[in-house]
């Protein structure tokens, strides 16, 4: 078994320098997620996108981000997390700059799935630099800032695309949306180039030996695409859930079930496996990862929903749609910041605590939007919003924190790399199970009622998901204190 190293003798300032640098990668690839969301109707208009290719531009970055994130963070272990996340960085600004120029939208949808796959290299190695960086209070601290920053750009996207679209216009605001991320990306690659460590020489080593478990991050490869795709083709086929490829889920189970074998032939010989002993059996680990996938299925689609809601059923622009969102981001920032800083003295409690407060609070919208009139509820939403972003702000960052606690320092990309798989996987799970219930309920109700059902209804289905994230937390508290 690997033992868990201390963090790099880097002196402080440089440590949170360093820190800084990924923290503003990882905010650009999650900013680019929300701000696209908002700008989703002027792409429609302006490229003339159809229903199934606006899915594929949403859907299909989270599909190859997803793909990515475990080999990323293996390949981080082993070459060096500087390399990985900087090829990541650049790959993902070109990307940006080719999908702000897009000519169509098959093109567009084409160039998100690779603008996907850099932002999946470069974000398992946020995480691992947190677990190489700090310990204790301040490894906690620095997830806590990494959990602001995700809720935040989660819900600034909306107000940031909002401004875009609604100042420059339908044709070319969508643009702006992709293409702001290049002259952030201009300044960035070079301060990181300068600042991030480069990998700890072993002792009587000259560099890092490349021993990869090809046969298994091909199985995992497998096993994500076989469970997204049928999710992520719902609205491409001519006739919706009926058509899409479900028998995929069937060979996901039996992928997982080889590589569960291949896995354990691997880790009994000691030769390095995608699915190391000291995570598989790390049962805080395996937990936390579940809890993440329940947790990220009901809270990503939220943002979808509300924008789509805000200007196709309440008639706002884009920028109130976004703006809607703000007290989300506020209060989520300021949970993060509260919640690290007690989330090592008060462990699942916190995550619990922060699932049931998200899950009345989207119930709470339910009922707004079934009883109140539209000029109350627009009002409303974004008041209870806010209380929806508090409980997000106790659960990303200290779900973190308490997952990769006990995770040795080595194998630090490769967990971040399957715990963030297991949000993206939770997230377009969610994604489309509300993205199609939503439009479902549009065409199933009377079109003075449709909208507002529609809401109510897909976000009755994001409470249901936050209370199965709310049941494993429970469950993982449990065994923590039977454990001492």
């Amino acid at each position: 078994m690997v033992s868990t190293h201390a963090p790099l003798n880097h002196p402080e300032a440089h440590r949170w320098r360093a820190f800084s640098m990924v923290l503003a990668g990882g905010f650009m690839t999650l900013l680019d997620v929300s701000s696209v969301n908002v700008a989703l109707p002027a792409i429609q208009e302006s490229l003339g996108a159809n229903p199934s290719e606006i899915q594929w531009i949403v859907a299909g970055y989270s599909l190859t981000f997803a793909l990515m994130l475990v080999p990323a963070g293996r390949l981080g272990d082993a070459l060096g997390r500087r390399r990985m996340f900087l090829a990541g960085l650049v790959g993902f600004v070109l990307f940006a700059l080719s999908c702000g120029l897009a000519p169509s939208a098959p093109v567009l949808a084409t160039l998100r799935l690779f603008q996907g796959a850099f932002a999946g290299m470069m974000n398992p190695q946020i995480a691992a630099f947190i677990q190489e960086l700090f310990q204790g209070r301040d490894r906690a601290r620095a997830f806590g800032l990494f959990g602001m920053v995700l809720s935040v750009s989660t819900a600034i996207g909306p107000v940031l695309g909002g401004v875009l679209v609604t100042s420059i216009g339908v044709e070319h605001g969508w643009r702006a949306v992709f293409l702001i991320n290049v002259p952030i990306g201009v300044v960035l690659i070079p301060l990181a180039a300068r600042f991030l460590p480069a990998p700890p020489q072993r002792a009587g080593e000259s560099g890092r030996s490349l021993h990869l478990d090809i046969l298994g991050l091909v199985l995992i490869a497998g096993i994500v695409l076989s469970v997204m795709l049928p999710f992520v083709s719902v609205s491409s086929q001519p006739d919706g859930a009926a058509g899409s490829p479900w028998w995929l889920l069937v060979l996901a189970v039996a992928l997982a079930g080889v590589l569960a074998v291949w896995e354990r032939h691997r880790n009994a010989r000691n030769k390095p496996a995608v699915l190391p002993r000291a995570l598989t059996t790390n049962a805080g680990f395996v937990m936390g990862a579940i809890l993440a996938a329940a947790f990220f299925a009901g809270f990503t689609s939220i943002f979808l929903v509300v924008s789509m809601f805000y200007q196709d059923g309440l008639g706002h622009s884009a920028l109130v749609a976004g703006v809607a969102q703000l007290p989300f981001a506020a209060a989520a920032a300021i949970a993060s910041h509260w919640s690290a800083k007690r989330v090592i003295t008060h462990g699942r409690p916190i995550v619990i605590f922060g699932t049931l407060t998200m899950s009345a609070a989207v119930a709470l919208i339910v009922i707004a939007a079934l009883t109140l009139s539209p000029d109350v509820l627009e009002w409303t939403i974004p008041a209870l919003l806010g209380i929806a972003g508090w409980g997000a702000g106790c659960v990303i960052s200290p779900n973190q924190t308490l997952t990769l606690s006990d995770v040795p320092t080595p194998l630090a990309g490769t967990a971040a790399g399957l715990l963030q798989t297991s949000q993206r996987l939770g997230g377009v799970v969610g994604l489309t199970l509300l993205s199609t219930v939503y439009f479902a309920g549009i065409a199933g109700s009377p079109a003075e009622l449709a909208y507002t059902r529609a809401f109510a209804l897909s976000l009755s289905l994001t409470a249901a998901l936050l209370l199965v994230a709310t049941t494993i937390a429970i469950a993982d508290s449990r065994r923590r204190a039977a454990l001492g």
